[in-house]
C-alpha cells in the first residue's frame, strides 16, 4: 500500500481541505497519515523521510504573496525527495493555487474547483497528461465499476439543428461531468426515421435534435469524442426497433437500451402500434440486446407516475419490467426509480416507494440476471424559477442517493422553461455532483424510518394482489406475466390504471387518486382511501372505484 502524508504548511490552520484529500486517498487505496495545521517546512521533509512516503500533500490557504514566498522555500527543500521519486501535489485557495501552479513543482494543484470523482481518480492513477478514449471504458458496466463509488452521471440533450447539438456535445465533453449523453431525437425521427415518406418537414426539431441517417448519428459521436469522452444512448424508436437498434449500436455504440412496456405506442400517441403490438414489439427488442450482452432499461414505471396513477401500480409496473426483462433474456437490467412522480409526494413516501420496487424487484437476480439501479427527478416536479428548480434537483438527488444508485439521471433544473443548453446540462451535473458528493460523505440513513418500513410492507403487500389478478386474466397462459395479450388486458381491464387514460381507448381511466399523507393513493367516490382488494373486487363486478 502507497504513502501519502499531508498538512497545512507554515503559519496556516486550515485544513478542511487536507482532511478531506486523504479521505479520498484513502477510497483510492493509500495509507495516509495527516500531519494537522501549521506545519514547518523541515517537519513536513522529515516526516515524508520517516514515513517513506510515495507522495505528500501541501496545503496553503492564506495571502497568495505570502504563500508564494513560502513555497519557494518548500520547493527548494523539498527537491531532493522529488529527485528521488516522491510526488509532491498542492491545495489551496485558487489564487494561491496559481503560485503553486506557476512555479512547475508540484504534479498536480487543486483548487477546489474540482469534484471528489476527478481527485480520486487521480489518486487512481486512472488521469494521464494526454487524455485519449483508451483511458476510459466504452462499456456501461465497465464504466460503473471503474467510477465506484460515484455513480454514473447521464443527462437528456438535443436541441433542435443538428450544429447546435453538435456544439453542444463537444462542449459537454469537454467540461468532463457526464458519463453518458443520452441523445434526445426530435418525435419525427423516433417515430418515421426509417420512413421518408412520413415524416413532416414542419415537425423537424420538435422535441430534440432532427437525425435523419446515420451520418447524423455518426457526427454527433464523434463530437463527443473529447474530454473524458462520454458514452452515447438514444431512444430506441416508437417504431421499426430492431432496425433502430441495429443502427444506433453500429453508429454510436449504443450505452443501453431504453424502452418501455406498455407506452410508446396509440395509447399515448407516441407511436402507430396499438397496445398488445408494441408489447410485443418491445419483448423482442429486449431480447435483441440481451442476446448482444447490452444493459436494457425499461424506462416504464415512471410513465403511470406521471399519468398520476397510485403508487401501488407504480411499484407493480417496476416488478413487471424486470420481470419481462429477465425473462427475455436480459443479462443487465438497468432499473429506472423516477423520484417526484406524482409532484406532492413526500420525501419519506417517495423514498418508500422506491424501496418498495427494490424489495420486489431483487429476488428475481441471479447469476445470469444484473440489476443496477438508476434514479433521478421528476421532470413535472420541477418549477419554472429557476433559483427554485436547482434547489429541487439539489434535494431530489440527495434524496436519490439513498439507494445506493449506479447511475443517476440528471434532469436539467431548466426543463420547466426550456430544453437544456449545454451550459445548462454542465451546470446541472455539477449541482447534482455536489449533493452525490454530500450524500457519500456521510448522509443520514433514512429507510430504517418505522412510518418507511410501514409503508413499504403495504405497497409489497398490495402490489402482490394486482399481480395475482393479472395472472387470472388468463389461466392457460404459459407466458404469465409476460403474455402480451395477458398484459394489453390488465391495462382494458383498468386492473393497471390512472387518471389520465379517462377517454383512452386502450385503458379505463376510471381509478380516482389523491395525495394523502405524502403518498398517492386510491381513492373511492368519497374521497377515501380503497384498499387494493376491494378495488379489484369492483373492477371483477365491472364497477369503478
Amino acid at each position: 500500500m502507497k504513502t501519502i502524508i499531508a498538512g497545512a504548511l507554515g503559519e496556516c490552520v486550515h485544513v478542511a481541505g487536507v482532511s478531506n484529500f486523504l479521505r479520498l486517498a484513502e477510497l483510492a487505496g493509500w495509507r495516509t497519515i495527516f500531519l494537522g495545521p501549521a506545519v514547518s517546512i523541515e517537519d513536513m521533509i522529515s516526516a515524508a523521510i520517516k514515513e517513506k512516503a510515495d507522495m505528500v500533500g501541501v496545503s496553503y490557504r492564506l495571502t497568495p504573496e505570502t504563500g508564494e514566498r513560502l513555497l519557494a522555500e518548500f520547493t527548494e527543500a523539498a527537491d531532493e525527495l522529488r529527485d528521488h521519486g516522491v510526488r509532491f501535489v498542492f491545495g489551496g485557495t485558487p489564487p494561491v493555487a496559481d503560485k503553486a501552479q506557476a512555479s512547475g513543482f508540484f504534479e498536480k494543484v487543486f483548487s477546489g474547483k474540482e469534484s471528489d470523482a476527478e481527485v480520486v481518480r487521480f489518486l487512481r492513477d486512472e488521469e494521464t497528461e494526454q487524455e485519449n478514449e483508451v483511458n476510459f471504458p466504452k462499456t456501461t458496466i465497465e464504466r460503473i465499476k471503474w467510477k465506484t463509488p460515484y455513480p454514473l452521471l447521464r443527462h437528456h440533450f438535443g436541441l433542435p439543428t443538428m450544429q447546435a447539438t453538435i456544439d453542444g456535445i463537444q462542449k459537454i465533453s469537454e467540461a468532463q461531468v457526464l458519463d453518458v449523453i443520452s441523445l434526445g431525437i426530435d418525435q419525427d425521427a423516433q417515430e418515421n426515421f426509417f420512413h421518408p415518406e412520413r415524416q413532416d418537414p414542419r415537425r423537424k426539431g420538435a422535441g430534440g435534435v432532427p437525425v435523419r441517417s446515420a451520418e447524423d448519428y455518426q457526427l454527433l459521436y464523434e463530437a463527443s469524442r473529447c474530454g473524458n469522452f462520454p458514452m452515447v444512448r438514444t431512444y430506441s424508436g416508437t417504431d421499426d426497433f430492431i432496425q433502430h437498434a441495429e443502427i444506433a449500436n453500429k453508429t454510436i455504440n449504443n450505452a443501453w437500451c431504453a424502452i418501455p412496456l406498455f407506452w410508446f405506442n396509440q395509447m399515448d400517441g407516441r407511436g402507430p402500434w396499438d397496445l398488445e403490438g408494441s408489447i410485443r414489439e418491445h419483448q423482442k427488442v429486449m431480447a435483441w440486446y440481451g442476446e448482444r450482452n447490452i444493459p436494457v432499461e425499461l424506462n416504464e414505471p415512471h410513465h403511470w407516475g406521471m399519468r398520476d396513477a397510485p403508487d401501488v401500480i407504480y411499484v407493480v409496473a417496476a416488478y413487471l419490467s424486470a420481470y419481462n426483462a429477465r425473462a427475455m433474456g436480459v443479462k443487465d437490467y438497468i432499473a429506472q426509480f423516477m423520484f417526484n412522480s406524482p409532484p406532492g409526494l413526500s420525501d419519506a413516501m417517495d423514498l418508500a416507494k422506491m424501496l418498495a420496487i427494490l424489495e420486489m424487484i431483487q429476488p428475481l437476480e441471479n447469476e445470469n440476471f444484473k440489476i443496477w439501479r438508476q434514479t433521478r427527478t421528476g421532470l413535472l416536479s420541477y418549477p419554472v424559477n429557476p433559483i427554485a428548480a436547482i434547489a429541487q434537483l439539489a434535494t431530489s438527488v440527495y434524496l436519490q442517493m439513498a439507494l445506493k444508485p449506479h447511475i443517476v439521471h440528471v434532469v436539467g433544473y431548466c426543463e420547466a422553461d426550456h430544453a437544456a443548453t449545454a451550459k445548462d446540462v454542465i451546470e446541472s451535473c455539477q449541482l447534482a455532483q455536489r449533493a452525490i458528493e454530500n450524500s457519500i460523505n456521510g448522509a443520514p440513513d433514512m429507510t430504517f424510518d418505522p412510518a418507511i418500513q410501514s409503508r413499504i410492507k403495504k405497497l409489497v403487500s398490495e402490489a402482490s394482489l394486482i399481480l395475482e389478478e393479472i395472472k387470472k386474466i388468463k389461466s392457460d397462459s404459459d407466458g404469465g406475466l409476460v403474455d402480451p395479450q395477458v398484459l394489453a388486458t390488465s391495462v382494458l381491464q383498468g386492473i393497471l390504471d390512472a387518471p389520465q387514460l379517462k377517454n383512452n381507448r386502450f385503458g379505463r381511466g376510471a381509478i380516482r387518486t389523491q395525495i394523502v399523507n405524502g403518498c398517492c393513493e386510491a381513492i373511492n367516490l368519497e374521497g377515501n382511501i380503497i384498499s387494493e382488494t376491494k378495488r379489484l373486487h369492483q373492477i371483477r363486478k365491472g364497477n369503478t372505484t
